[in-house]
């Protein structure tokens, strides 16, 4: 008789889930003693999500899972700290895209490098190895789990 797995072991998602977490609150600790202190969790799980173009806040709230009530607020408070600009979208004059300003560039290259410092860590932690066949299994498994690759 198959008992499944055992009650002590954690599934797939909260594996992923552990680390993913650790590496969101290391990158958030570097930007905020980087200057970067007005922004929140909240605001950079939105920011995150604008592609190199812009992207439409209705596009932000589906990515990030929330409202796009929450999402505007976000952008709202992203945007009077100067992370963020809006601007017409070319495809659509009555749309506006939201994309990254100067200053969000500089929080994102300051991010960059506290991810760069995790990873590298990780790797230390792993072998080389082992933390290429981790990329490797979470790039293949994104092809089911992420509907916006």
């Amino acid at each position: 008789m198959n008992e499944g797995p055992r009650r002590s072991e954690m599934n797939l998602g909260m594996l992923c889930f552990i680390p993913a977490r650790e590496m969101e609150a290391r990158v958030m600790k570097a930007v905020i003693a980087a200057g970067f202190d007005d922004i929140t969790l909240a605001q950079s799980r939105v920011f995150q999500r604008i592609g190199s173009a812009g992207t439409r806040v209705t596009d932000l709230a589906e990515q990030a899972r929330v409202t796009k009530q929450t999402a505007t607020f976000l952008i709202d408070q992203l945007e009077k700290a100067g992370y963020v600009e809006r601007v017409p979208d070319p495809r659509d004059a009555r749309a506006r895209l939201v994309r990254i300003a100067a200053r969000g560039r500089a929080a994102i290259e300051v991010a960059m490098e506290a991810e760069a410092e995790v990873q590298a860590e990780w790797t230390r932690h792993l072998g080389k190895r082992d933390a290429d066949n981790l990329r490797r299994i979470l790039t293949r498994l994104r092809e089911i789990a992420d509907p916006y690759r």
